[in-house]
Formats: structure tokens, sequence, C-alpha cells
């Protein structure tokens, strides 16, 4: 105990890295045979991107997640050092991510909580239907950003959620904060030890300056927290939160209950009413997903029913996320002097990658796209098709 103590506060006051002496990167680039410098840049990125790849396989990721987006919108959201404004910057791209998010993570639920004016206030419920959290974040344009956040009231509303949800998903809290304070009713260190107690992640991306109790934050309840510097920063900080998280140790292992419902079109099926749209605009017709257990009607996958509480998705559903659990072996990076055409691309490169399964050579750029977006080797896909 002691020993961790003192490793903790080691590391709390080894300084800023303003304070410390500076890494010399630029040293790290050097000019091609053709004088130019983007070459030696694009390499450097593209072997951080391998090295996150390679670290994410040695983790056990989720399938299932629940995810509560929290954006701050106090006054602070006013500032033009992001353009047009911080508040618009910040919706745009979280509009796009909602659409990556579902695309990569199709049976999994987002809800969005926005603070402002020392208040919360939930915006959207945990559901893994992206139309209605997309028509919740245009009305936000148009919602003015006033007085402080309050985080604590935000963590506890996402808690009051998230602590019902089953073990085997995971739990997480995504905050984009732009401002240096938070007002919160009380002590939000006893919140803070609740959600770790909870097993609930919860990560901070900064707009303005690095803030004491966000690092605490993200630290306790093993979270990330970054400062963005400009708008592309931001949005990579943002898409680094489209992939599931490492799986904790409490996590656990057991067989969920899906119905994979029937769909009928307009002159196949009786009229009826969608349980989705019983609240409002009630949508008569005769199209629509029939859910298996109940018989219950509804208009998009993935759903819980609201009736039985069977889980309903399609088969490409669980396809989409089954790249999670069993990722593409990594590529053996090797350089040819002479040159070698890739199996994707068709483009001339020197330094491939080749699949230990297939035998093929990919250069960088394919390998790191079927790695981050195919996660599947179309050298391994075509040899079975033949």
């Amino acid at each position: 105990m002691a020993n961790a103590l003192r490793v903790d506060l080691d590391e709390e006051h080894k300084g800023y890295r303003w304070e410390t002496e500076y890494e010399r990167s630029w040293e790290a680039i050097r000019e091609n045979e053709h004088g130019l410098l983007q070459p030696s840049v694009d390499d450097i990125v593209n072997k951080a991107k391998r090295k996150r790849i390679q670290d994410r396989r040695k983790m056990r990721l989720g399938m299932m997640r629940h995810l509560y987006i929290v954006i701050d919108m106090s006054e602070s959201m006013h500032e033009h050092d992001y353009k047009p404004s911080r508040i618009r910057c910040c919706l745009t791209l979280v509009q796009n991510f909602l659409k990556d998010f579902f695309d990569m993570n199709p049976i999994s639920q987002i809800g969005i909580i926005i603070t402002r004016n020392k208040r919360r206030e939930k915006i959207s419920e945990l559901s893994g239907n992206p139309k209605a959290h997309l028509e919740a974040l245009k009305k936000l344009f148009d919602i003015e950003c006033v007085g402080e956040p309050s985080l604590q009231n935000c963590l506890e509303s996402a808690l009051d959620t998230l602590k019902h949800m089953p073990s085997h998903t995971s739990k997480e809290v995504l905050v984009i904060f732009g401002s240096l304070t938070t007002c919160d009713p009380s002590d939000i260190n006893q919140t803070i030890e609740v959600l770790a107690a909870r097993n609930v992640r919860c990560s901070v991306i900064g707009l303005a300056a690095e803030v004491r109790i966000c690092h605490s934050l993200a630290k306790q309840t093993k979270g990330t927290y970054n400062v963005a510097l400009d708008e592309s920063h931001l949005k990579d900080l943002l898409y680094d939160h489209l992939n599931p998280p490492p799986a904790t140790a409490n996590t656990e292992s057991s067989l969920i209950r899906m119905g994979f419902p029937q769909y009928y079109n307009e002159d196949e099926g009786k009229p009826s009413m969608c349980v989705c749209h019983l609240s409002n605009n009630v949508n008569f017709s005769t199209s629509g997903y029939f859910c298996p257990q109940c018989n219950s009607k509804y208009c998009e996958l993935p759903v819980e029913c609201q009736v039985c509480g069977l889980t309903l998705v399609s088969s490409t559903h669980l396809s989409r996320s089954y790249h999670h659990l069993f990722p593409v072996d990594m590529f053996t990076v090797n350089e040819y002097a002479n040159g070698v055409i890739c199996f994707g691309c068709q483009i001339e490169t020197k330094t491939a990658a080749q699949c230990e399964h297939c035998s093929n050579l990919f250069c960088i750029d394919c390998d790191l796209f079927i790695h981050e977006s195919m996660h599947l080797c179309p050298g391994c896909a075509s040899r079975r098709l033949q």
C-alpha cells in the first residue's frame, strides 16, 4: 500500500511537460530521395497506428456497450477557438461520431446528457436508434449555452441508469468538457468512488486546459483524459472511442437471449401499430419487424422489445460486431528493394505487409484499412470463394 501511494505521489508531482526537458521530435523526420518530408511524417503516423492496433489485440474487448455522452453547454462553449465555435464544432463531430459508432457497434446503446446553468438535462435515453439521437442533437443547435456546468449531476444521472445494466456489458461515460470549473451540489469525489465501484469507465475530452477533477475522474475509473489542441485533434480523440474499451476483470461472460424477427412488406402482413411509436407519431401500417416471442411490431433494428424484453437483432448486426472478439491477425512488415505489387490497391510499394495465412502482400495503407475498417483479409476471403 505504501509503495502504491508513493508511485501515485510521484506521478502527480513529476511536473508538466513544459517544466521538463523538451523532446526533439523533429529529429525523427528525414527527407527522402526526392527531398520530400511528407513520406517520413506518414511513416511515423502509420507506425503509431500499427502499434495501437497491436496493443489492442492483446486486450479482451466487449461487443455490447452502454455509453452516455455528456456535452458541456455552459457559457464557456461560446468561445471561438474551435471554428465556428466550441459548441457547434462539438455537436457536428458528435453527429458524425454517432453514425460511425452504430456502424461499428450495432448492438450497443448510447444516451446523451447536456449540462448548463448548474443543471443537467437528459436529451435522449439509452437506445440503439441513431435517428432518435441525431434528431435530439439537431435541436441542441438552437439551445443557448449559459451558466456553469455541473459534472457531478451528469455523472449521477448516467450512473442511475448504468448501474442497472448487466455485468457482461461495458458501461461508459464520455464527457466533452469546455469549462475550467464545475458547480456541484456535494462532494464529487464520493460520486467518483461509486462510479469506480460500479465499473463505470469515465473518459474526458477537454477543450480548454487540464482540470484536476477531470484527471482524477478518468484515473480512478480507468478511463482516458485528453485535452484537444484543435478541431482535427478533437475529432481524433473522439473517434478513439469508436472501438470498445478493454474488458475489466469483473466483466462476466454469459449467454444472451436474442431474437431474429421476420420482416413483412406492405402487402404481406395485417395493418397494425408499431410499439416504438405508440407515444408519438403513431405508425399504422402493414410492414415492420415482428418479435418472434410476443409478436410486437417494430420499425427498426436493433431494439429491445418493450413488451417481453427480448433483444431483437439481425444476423448482419452480429457479424459486424464479431471482429471485436476475433480481430484480423497482424501482418508481417518487410522491406523489398525491387518493389512488390499490393494485392489490395495494385500499387507498387517497397514496404509491404504479408498475411501469414494467404501470403498475399499489402501496402501499409491497405494494411491499416484492413485492420481498422474492413476487419477481413481480402486475400483469405477470395481464397475461400474459389
